[in-house]
């Protein structure tokens, strides 16, 4: 199936709205001291913002590495957006895949300070992109 331009938009609105809002529990979860949960939902807020400028271009990847994968091909290789993103962006799924799965991993709260600034950062790159794809369309 193939997506309008307005679809496109308002599929992209949809996720970089979840981005923030994954990000505002992250750090919620980070005051609270739930150190593990708040890593997760940084991880899962940049993953929605990457998902919110890949519909923009029509994809939709279906796994985790589909994204890494879509964002390297089509957006840190063409210079639209900073190697640093995806480096970034693996260090928090290593996190995350750590604090979900591990058994004995113990985290602390500069990994989750960490983890919130690395998707917070992320995120405002990945915004200026969108926005500016977004007018093109």
């Amino acid at each position: 199936m193939t997506l309008s331009a307005e679809d496109k938009k308002n599929l992209s609105n949809i996720r970089i709205t979840k981005a923030y809002e994954f990000l505002e529990d992250a750090k919620a979860n980070h005051r609270e001291e739930r150190y593990k949960t708040s890593i997760n939902r940084s991880y899962y807020a940049i993953l929605h913002a990457v998902r919110s400028i890949l519909i923009l271009e029509g994809m939709n990847p279906e796994t985790h590495e589909g994204v890494i994968t879509m964002l390297s091909l089509k957006f840190i290789k063409t210079g639209l957006l900073p190697l640093e993103i995806i480096k970034n962006f693996k260090i928090l799924i290593a996190r995350r895949t750590d604090v979900d799965y591990g058994d004995f991993d113990t985290i602390d709260a500069s990994e989750s300070q960490d983890s919130l600034k690395i998707s917070t950062d992320a995120i405002k790159i990945i915004e200026k992109v969108r926005k500016k794809m977004q007018e093109s369309l």
